[in-house]
């Protein structure tokens, strides 16, 4: 019997991906555990295994394919003595028939032609309504999908729904943006059955034709979103119109910080490599950043948390994120139990998450989950900036240029290095006196330095 190969889900939140690369061919023979395939999901590009032994019958999707929907048949096996050609042949159920939604047996089916008086005139029957219910019931929906259709000012109780039961899905959703339908009532008007004073949708975003048209033709060139735009645009969204964000500024002498980076690097020892002796660790401000923010967080352990809608999630350690650029968008790898870490294991770490970011070679673990985050543009010379949280923290810090500037001391105007930072927190989780707290915490261990050390 042919043995299909199906879209892997790569990570728990993958709904599709690009199929950039096939290892194999048709007519090979493959292995469990050889690798046939590199997919391409948001964030990264993995390699898959083969989980079943047997001859390569039929590729069913092509090399550079997008948007492969997750459990969608990618190849088909054949099995052994099984014939390769019958094989490519067989469908081997590669599209699952979608089930028609049951009856709810707590509710009686509506007829499908109410019966007309015999004196009425004949008229047209009304059009069915979507979504499978009448008007005034409960519309099923995700809750995502409903976010969704909020933000576009699309009605969800004019779709059709593709889940389980007719439900509607994000992907109903998209497609009705997407085909400029199902819209809801207009700004200023509640929706038909909805009660007097109900809050009218969101205005719906301008659509591509209507921004194309602002500008003349011949004047620009339309790139395609990647799978990583799209997932960032989509988060970003997400971040700003679901966490109230609060942000709090101060700044950080960094001249005791640097002297001490200074004497840790010139006392690294050297190690041999195929490129010659090299340091064993070359620290960075941003390794030390990284590690001031774990040890605050252990400091004021109320704000290493993350929200939820019924339980603050206290978390026992410092997972931090950073935030790393590459081609096309941005990533951010998790640096597990940087509290406990020291100076030089960050360091050495950090280079290796950041190389095999920009090569997208990163797993899902990680660059996913993690406590707190930081996004660091000093490097850029930017002095000071606000983050967006990447869910599900609570907090995100952003942190600046260090640069020469005159301050007072005991009433004399002296020269420091000053570092400008500003703390991104949820205020469900961290509020104005929480974060004020950690972000005094993390001055003090920035202009303690000393501290970090033991």
């Amino acid at each position: 019997m042919p043995i299909n190969i199906t879209m892997p889900a790569l990570s728990p939140t993958m709904e599709e991906g690009n199929l950039a690369k096939w290892l194999v061919k048709e007519g090979d023979h493959v292995a469990p555990g050889d690798v046939i395939a590199e997919i391409e999901t948001d964030k990264a590009t993995m390699e898959v295994e083969a989980v079943d032994e047997g001859t390569v019958a039929k590729l069913v999707v092509p090399a550079g394919t997008e948007g492969v929907k997750v459990n969608a048949v990618i190849a088909i096996l054949a099995g052994e003595g099984e014939d390769a050609g019958a094989a490519a042949k067989s469908d081997g159920g590669a599209a699952p028939k979608a089930e028609a939604p049951k009856a709810d047996p707590a509710k009686a089916e509506a007829p499908k032609e109410a019966p007309k008086p015999a004196a009425a005139p004949a008229k047209a029957e009304p059009a069915p309504v979507a979504n499978g219910h009448a008007g005034g019931e409960r519309v099923f929906a995700s809750p995502l999908a409903r976010r969704i259709a909020k933000d576009a000012g699309v009605d969800v109780k004019g779709l059709s729904g593709s889940g389980p039961h007719g439900r509607v899905v994000k992907a109903d959703v998209e497609a009705a943006i997407a085909s400029g339908g199902a819209k809801a009532a207009p700004a200023g008007k509640a929706p038909a059955g909805a009660p007097a004073g109900a809050p009218a949708p969101a205005p719906k975003p301008m659509s591509d034709d209507q921004v194309l048209k602002l500008f003349a033709e011949g004047s620009y060139e339309l790139v395609p979103h990647d799978n990583m735009r799209k997932t960032i645009a989509r988060r970003l969204v997400e971040a700003k119109s679901t966490i109230p964000h609060f942000y709090l500024t101060l700044d950080c002498e960094l001249d005791a910080l640097l002297a001490l980076r200074t004497q840790l690097n010139a006392a690294a020892p050297m190690r041999k490599t195929e490129k010659g002796e090299v340091p064993a660790y070359k620290l960075s401000v941003n390794d030390m950043v990284i590690k001031a923010m774990a040890m605050a967080l252990m400091a004021v352990p109320d704000a290493n948390a993350s929200w939820t809608e019924n339980a603050m999630v206290k978390h026992k350690h410092a997972d931090v994120g950073v935030a790393v650029s590459i081609p096309g968008g941005l990533i951010t790898p998790i640096i597990r139990h940087a509290d406990e870490k020291t100076l030089s294991v960050i360091s050495n770490e950090m280079k290796d998450l950041a190389s095999r970011a920009r090569s997208r070679k990163l797993k899902p673990e990680e660059y996913q989950g993690g406590t707190t985050a930081v996004s660091d543009l000093g490097m850029f010379g930017v002095k000071d900036f606000a983050a967006v949280i990447n869910p599900p923290h609570a907090t995100i810090l952003a942190v600046g240029a260090g640069e020469e500037r005159a301050i007072v001391k005991k009433g004399e105007i002296k020269i420091a290095t000053m570092m400008s930072v500003t703390l991104s927190t949820d205020h469900r989780a961290v509020d104005g006196a929480l974060g004020a707290e950690l972000l005094g915490a993390f001055k003090r261990m920035i202009e303690n330095p000393m501290g970090m050390l033991v």
